[in-house]
């Protein structure tokens, strides 16, 4: 990479001595960009965005009009220290988004994957890490320290709590507060989110088979029963079907355990480990 000899820069643009910027940049008119940036191969931003801080974006990913990307984090605790934010190839941040760096209390790096949209005014918050093809929609405000899998999407104007882990092809529905860890391909709904089944239309648009979708939902039914605790009734899910990749990706999700409860159905009592 070099600075400037092979990007498009608007006049009007700011780009501080010491960025690096690959072969394809393009920037738009009054765009800010801090010294430690770094933009990669075929980067747009479109106008007014600020990439600041130790921010690098990946490859042909686009910002739009007042992005703010790499500014301190927002954390009382945070005193200067280096830190960064990483953006995955291929996404779309859209106009307003906020993204912060990370904090010396969550390894000091928040971590986006690739080909996400963060659509207008949404914000991924410190020490954050958000799988690939995840979208976040209007308004979503992810707090610190949450995770987010792979193909994961947020609705509107939902708030999730820090230390909050989203598994992989969950849906959050619009508004929605979430307190605790949504399984993967749950879908989470309501002002105190509880979880409302599985994410079934999104399963299908990624492919799964009829046999796929069967055993989630019978492990599903096993994994919330009123018999036994919870750890008790993911180990026999684990038992049962040990030979489904699917189904085994929620058992892990749930040994591996968090910082927050597990998102349950409302008729099931939480913190039954």
């Amino acid at each position: 990479m070099t600075a400037l000899a092979a990007a498009s820069v608007h006049p009007t643009a700011i780009i501080a001595p010491g960025a690096s910027l690959a072969a394809g940049v393009s920037i738009g008119p009054y765009c800010v960009v801090s010294e430690h940036a770094v933009l990669e191969e075929g980067v747009t931003l479109h106008s007014h965005v600020v990439v600041a801080g130790h921010t690098r974006i990946g490859a042909r990913t686009q910002a739009y009009p007042f992005a703010v990307l790499g500014h301190p984090p927002q954390d009382m605790k945070f005193r200067g220290e280096v830190s960064q934010l990483i953006v995955g190839a291929d996404c779309v941040i859209r106009e307003g988004v906020t993204m912060n760096p990370g904090t010396a209390g969550g390894g000091l790096v928040t971590r986006t994957g690739d080909h996400c949209w963060f659509l207008t005014q949404s914000h991924v918050a410190h020490d954050c890490t958000i799988g690939s093809h995840v979208i976040f929609s209007n308004n979503v405000m992810m707090a610190g320290h949450c995770q987010v899998g792979d193909y994961a999407i947020i609705s509107g104007g939902a708030g999730v709590h820090q230390f909050v882990r989203i598994g992989a092809h969950a849906f959050v529905g619009g508004l929605s507060g979430v307190e605790n860890d949504v399984i993967p391909y749950g879908m989470a709904l309501g002002n105190r989110a509880h979880l409302a089944g599985l994410n079934i239309v999104g399963l299908k648009r990624r492919g799964f088979d009829r046999e796929q979708i069967h055993a989630l939902r019978r492990a599903y039914r096993m994994l919330f029963a009123s018999e036994g605790t919870l750890k008790e009734r993911a180990e026999a899910i684990a038992q049962e079907f040990a030979d489904q990749p699917a189904v085994m990706e929620i058992i892990d999700f749930v040994r591996a355990g968090g910082e927050r409860a597990i998102c349950t159905p409302r008729d099931v009592a939480g913190g039954d480990a």
